[in-house]
Parts: structure tokens; sequence; C-alpha cells
């Protein structure tokens, strides 16, 4: 047991019930020392409180709390993914306390839920789950989380579903009059489908050529510059003067959905295996094919690491052997260089030496 000085706060280390404790105090010493003499008495007459431990909370009680106070602020679609992800493991996990869940009980579960689903499906419940216990040590709920010792499966990559030159001319000649611009805007911003359905007016700065994005689904604001037809497409919408959205009904509501419309666009135009979110991939791989790098691509889809961007690599061959012809041309320019340097030898002329010109 004892005190310690770090970054101007005073801390205490012990150990109570098998288990190493430190606990930042403060930047009273005083204070350090009273609390220290307070656990080695808790200590030594078997009292100490180790709640964390010794709560008995049931899992579907904190699932519940974990849903409420964690997910539906922090995660737009937490109906879609959290909320299912969770009855599903309340149900498998029914009765048992938060505590008492170990590696191997997770581990059965993998194992029965896989029979039933994808590999991608069983990994987004065991992120979940995972989520889940971090919350619970940071509440003070549990001591340690049962997912740290469980592996997720590995998944191969999907191919990504992108459209061709001429799909594209089909899908827009196909779409709708409320329809089109929307996918115009997709096509040539790679904004997904929620973030171009709130666009408003004030938005939009024309002057600078830039959308700005103030609610992404990472939270994290974006400026997205418009290239001439995302302009004139824009500045082409008819206005609702009761509205603030760019585009709405005829309420001034913003569209609650256009997958019917975009469903019955992608049918007329033979397209298939196609959902609206593809339009984004399409954006980026136009993108690489025509010879941007990975990085900028990055940017402007709001990624926040390389990893997401890098599945577009693969196309961007030709990019690549336009740098390796880059090379080889400079190669091709040195060695035509060091054979003139030979040639000078020969006739007493300046010669090239270490890449400089010296005379003899």
């Amino acid at each position: 047991m004892g005190k310690y000085l770090k970054n101007g706060n005073w801390f205490i280390d012990y150990y109570a019930n098998g288990r190493r404790k430190r606990e930042k105090i403060g930047t009273s010493k005083a204070l350090a020392e009273t609390v220290l003499k307070k656990r080695k008495v808790e200590i030594a007459e078997g009292k100490f409180l180790d709640i964390k431990k010794e709560q008995k909370i049931k899992f579907g009680d904190f699932a519940d709390e974990y849903l409420e106070v964690h997910c539906k602020s922090n995660n737009k679609s937490w109906h879609k993914s959290d909320q299912p992800n969770l009855n599903h493991l309340k149900k498998h996990f029914a009765g048992k306390y938060l505590h008492e869940i170990t590696p191997g009980d997770i581990e059965r579960y993998r194992s029965e839920r896989i029979k039933e689903v994808s590999k991608s499906t069983v990994n987004r419940v065991l992120s979940c789950l995972g989520s889940m216990y971090n919350r619970a040590i940071e509440w003070g709920r549990v001591t340690s989380n049962p997912m740290a010792k469980v592996k997720a499966f590995k998944v191969a990559d999907k191919r990504i579903r992108y459209l061709e030159n001429e799909e594209i001319d089909k899908l827009l000649a196909n779409c709708c009059e409320h329809l089109r611009p929307i996918v115009v805007v997709a096509l040539n911003t790679g904004m997904r489908k929620g973030e171009i359905l709130k666009l408003k007016w004030h938005d939009i700065d024309i002057k600078r050529n830039i959308i700005h994005l103030l609610d992404t689904k990472n939270g994290e604001k974006r400026e997205l510059p418009m290239n001439e037809v995302v302009q004139k497409t824009i500045i082409g919408v008819l206005k609702n003067p009761e509205s603030q959205y760019i585009f709405c009904n005829k309420d001034g509501q913003p569209y609650g959905d256009i997958k019917r419309s975009f469903f019955t666009a992608c049918k007329k135009s033979g397209i298939i295996n196609f959902r609206f979110h593809d339009l984004r991939h399409t954006f980026a791989s136009q993108l690489v094919m025509s010879g941007v790098d990975l990085n900028t691509v990055r940017e402007l889809l709001g990624h926040k690491s390389l990893e997401m961007t890098l599945r577009y690599s693969h196309l961007s061959l030709d990019h690549k052997k336009r740098a390796v012809d880059i090379l080889g041309k400079r190669m091709d320019t040195i060695w035509t260089l060091g054979d003139k340097s030979k040639e000078s030898d020969k006739v007493g002329l300046p010669q090239l030496s270490d890449n400089k010109l010296v005379t003899q």
C-alpha cells in the first residue's frame, strides 16, 4: 500500500480481495493519506466495498439501460441495429447476471448463432455486446469484459457494387422528376441518402461552390466542393417558399424515403442488386479510376481512417501503371544522360558526374 504523485495529482495504491486497486484522489497529499488509511481499515475489517465486483445486475436490465443511455444518444439508427441485437442477446442470456457471463458462454452463443445467420451478422451482435460491456466497466457495474477474449469471425471482403458509365446514363434517364436531382447529387458528391434528404438551402454556399454538412453519420462537420453539375442541379430545383429543405414534397416536408421510386428506376434500367448507398460506391470508384489519390477520396467520403477507403484501391490499376510509366521515363532520361557522359569522355567535353556538371 502507498501513495504517489503523478502529473500534479495524488494517487493511492493498495490490494483488496486479491486485486490491485489504484485511485486518483486529487492535488491534496493530506486527503490521499486520509483515504488510504480508510481503505486499510475497511480491508482489515472485511468491509471493503468492492461494489463493482459484487453488484448483481441482470443482463437484460443493463441491456435496457445501455440502450436508453448510450445507444439512443450516440447512434441515429439504434432502432435498426442496437435494439434488435440487444433483444436477441437478452433472450439468449435471459436470467443471467451481468458478471456471470464468461468468454465460454459467448463462444457457445457464437457457435449456435452461426448456424442461423451469416458471419457478418454474428460479428455485429458480438460488437454490440463488447461495447455494452465496455460501458458497464466505465459505469462501475463490472470489472472486466468477457468479449476481450472472444474473436470475431473472419469475413471476406464483398465485391463493391458500382455503376458503369452506360448504367449511369440509363438510371438517370429512368428517374422520375423528384428523384433525378437527388441521384445526380449522390453520384457527384458521394453523400449518403440521409445527408442529401436533410439538405437545407442555407447549407449551400453558391459563391464558393461548397456544401456544408452539419449532420453526418460520424457526427463531424464536413465541407464538400460542388462541381458544375451539382451546382446547376441544385439551382434548378424548384424552391418551396414554405420549406427550408431543398428536396421536399408539396407540403414542404423532406422526403421520408425514396426507396420505391429508386427501385422503380433501377428496374426500368435493367439494373439489379443495387441500393441507393451504392451510388456512394460509384462516386468513389469513378474518382479512383480517374486517377484521384485514395487520401483525397477518403476526405471526400468523410472516412476517419484510410482503411475504409482502401476497398477501392484495386480499381486504380491504370493509375498505378501511369505512375510506373513516369518512373520509366525518368530512368530512361538518367540512362541517356549517362551515355552522353561517356561520349564526352572521348571528345574532351564537359561531363556529368554525380548529377553535376563538371569541367576537366
